[in-house]
């Protein structure tokens, strides 16, 4: 175990390689993996070692260049060609974040565009993975501060729910739900964190609670079913989630029991805000119903660990992600401010989408 106060950097490039904190390990081994190849980092993605869409968009950037390393070529339209199979490789692995297709698009314009040899592209590549990794750094801490703007004003300290994990583990290392939770702690404005369990993957209960026994911050874990008992109680004052997609019109993708969140929240008229970086917002696809939703092996649902929690004749349907309706969404904290879902195209896309 970690000690208390410890930073923590999911992805980390060091010498010649990219090590990993194995998040499937949490919460009881902190174990780091070492990753030199591209298909190990795939495979790290698939297999959600590294997970959360920023994160994930690192990796995948890293990816990138490893899977460049490996290419033998100095042909550079060779080169190019091996490049763009790297990245359907990389793209394969999951399909609904889409920091992963956006990170890989930074990637593929940074090696055509770069004049000189295969091995100035290759340096170049890796410089571009290190700003990724850098610049969500930045905009994690810009996100913290911009939903502290936005957080309901009370007499006391806020209680805020949240579902998942969208800390630091999430992202290059700070976080995006989180980010505001710690900016909200840091500015002594946060009184307890309720983290839904988040089923079948339980990464609210694994990682989300890690994340806060790390800083000292008091986090209370509750199952999914729980969580409008204790807005009927009064017990949360806002609900705070990452996004894995968002559409342009608002629509939000996130982890799987999201949208049922929103909905309670607005039945009980506490503020429901989504954290994200401009780089989650997919301005390609109007609405929600475009986001592709990944569907993961049914054995997350029916087993924990080597215990079979139901009977063998029965089916399954275990869809990763909901799509939360825009009209359900408070505000959308971004890098650059707090907006209203539907002024998400009026107010980002024209200054701050390349």
């Amino acid at each position: 175990m970690m000690s208390p106060q410890a930073q923590v950097y999911p992805v980390i490039w060091y010498e010649d390689s990219v090590l990993l904190i194995d998040q499937t390990r949490l919460p009881n081994e902190y174990t780091l993996v070492e990753i030199s190849r591209c298909e190990d980092m795939a495979e790290a993605i698939k297999t959600m070692i590294v997970r959360g869409a920023p994160a994930i968009g690192v990796a995948a950037a890293y990816g990138m260049y490893l899977g460049a390393r490996e290419i033998q070529t100095q042909d550079r339209e060779q080169f190019l060609t091996q490049l763009e199979e790297v990245a359907r490789r990389l793209r394969s692995t999951r399909p609904t974040a889409v920091n992963l297709f956006w990170a890989i698009a930074q990637m593929l314009r940074t090696a055509y565009e770069t004049i000189g040899s295969v091995e100035q592209l290759k340096t170049a590549l890796l410089k571009t993975a290190q700003n990724i990794n850098a610049e969500d750094l930045q905009t994690c801490r810009a996100i913290g501060d911009r939903g502290l703007e936005v957080l309901p004003a009370t007499p006391d300290k806020l209680n805020i729910l949240t579902h998942c994990n969208a800390g630091a583990l999430a992202t290059a290392g700070y976080g995006t739900a989180l980010g505001v939770v710690r900016s909200a702690w840091a500015n002594g404005r946060l009184a307890r964190v309720y983290a839904d369990e988040t089923r079948p993957r339980l990464q609210g209960a694994k990682l989300t609670a890690w994340e806060c026994v790390q800083e000292g911050i008091p986090v209370t874990v509750i199952t999914d079913s729980m969580a409008a008992h204790c807005m009927q109680r009064g017990l949360v004052n806002a609900v705070v989630v990452g996004a894995d997609r968002i559409a342009a019109n608002g629509d939000t993708a996130n982890k799987i029991g999201t949208y049922s969140l929103a909905l309670v929240a607005k039945a009980h008229n506490i503020p429901f805000f989504v954290a994200a970086p401009v780089s989650t917002i997919d301005f390609e696809l109007s609405t929600g119903s475009e986001i592709p939703i990944e569907e993961r092996d049914p054995s997350e649902i029916y087993a924990i660990g080597d215990t079979i929690l139901t009977p063998a004749e029965v089916e399954f349907y275990n869809p990763a992600f909901d799509v939360t309706p825009a009209p359900l969404i408070t505000a959308i904290v971004t890098e650059h401010g707090a907006f209203a879902p539907s002024l998400l195209q009026a107010q980002l896309q024209d200054r701050y989408v390349a």
